[in-house]
């Protein structure tokens, strides 16, 4: 197993009894749905040894101010909860939520990826697919382990701050948004108090990953994105949605497309506009 982005159903069912492969549930429902429904649907069925990781609780900070709806756990947190997970720098690592992994595998992979750990990869189509392919499931939860904190620290070179971004302002092009086209140009904002996005960023909805919730190709993706990208490279590029979240996703498709060295701005939108001086800018 060297699983680094994407794994589909099939390949994962038959290394599923593998005692160095480590399976983490991270389904979560942003909104119209109890806090809890990614867990209760943990509790009901879920893939055979798989954890739980609950993005408000386990994959986020929630009592930092400022840094979004979303902010970064601490990271010393993080690796604990690793341990606790059984998870460590050995282990592959597959992570799956409902479907498409925006909510929120690809937020624990990239967590992952900000530690160093390589052999983390997401369960392309998730539970559905899994489901899809006859995939076993149980209502059983594993024993907690043993083992000690993850020894590693998130890499801060691979995250941009506020001030990153307004020292860029002037030139655009390199700031590029996950979220839906309608939140992007302020025609509507379900989630946060102000609509509208960065002066100068573009708009890559995360949705357009997709085909059939699963990502398209990596070649398929790799044309739109470098066309995305223009003269850029991928490591010029920031990406951001809203929390944080859908971002990873985005981060994702450059990584499974071979478009290396993208990195994020973990407060997104909604850091953002925690400060109401930072401008604001609608339409396309």
């Amino acid at each position: 197993m060297n699983w680094t982005t994407l794994v589909d159903a099939p390949t994962l069912s038959a290394a599923l009894d593998d005692p160095d492969l480590r399976l983490v549930d991270a389904r979560f429902v942003m909104l119209n749905a109890a806090p809890d429904a990614g867990r209760q649907a943990y509790a009901e069925s879920h893939l055979p040894g798989a954890v739980y990781a609950d993005l408000n609780q386990d994959l986020s900070d929630l009592s930092k101010v400022g840094a979004g709806r979303h902010p970064l756990p601490d990271s010393d947190a993080f690796a604990r909860k690793l341990g606790e997970w059984g998870i460590g720098p050995s282990h592959q690592v597959v992570v799956y939520d409902a479907g498409d992994g925006s909510m929120a595998a690809a937020r624990l992979w990239w967590l992952l990826k900000l530690l160093g750990h390589a052999r983390v990869a997401v369960l392309d189509g998730g539970v559905a697919a899994w489901r899809a392919a006859g995939g076993r499931e149980t209502a059983e939860a594993p024993a907690p382990a043993s083992g000690g904190a993850y020894p590693s620290r998130f890499d801060a070179s691979q995250l941009v701050d506020a001030e990153d971004i307004v020292a860029r302002l002037d030139t655009g092009g390199w700031l590029i948004d996950a979220r839906a086209a309608e939140r992007f140009r302020g025609e509507i904002e379900p989630i946060d108090p102000v609509a509208g996005h960065v002066p100068g960023a573009l708009n890559r909805p995360f949705s357009q990953n997709l085909r059939d919730g699963r990502f398209k190709p990596a070649d398929e993706l790799r044309a739109e994105l470098s066309l995305l990208l223009g003269h850029r490279a991928p490591a010029d590029a920031v990406l951001m949605c809203g929390s944080g979240v859908t971002a990873c996703h985005l981060l994702l498709a450059f990584e499974h497309a071979g478009l290396h060295g993208a990195r994020l701005y973990p407060g997104s939108w909604s850091g953002w506009i925690s400060n109401p001086a930072r401008p604001v800018a609608r339409g396309d």
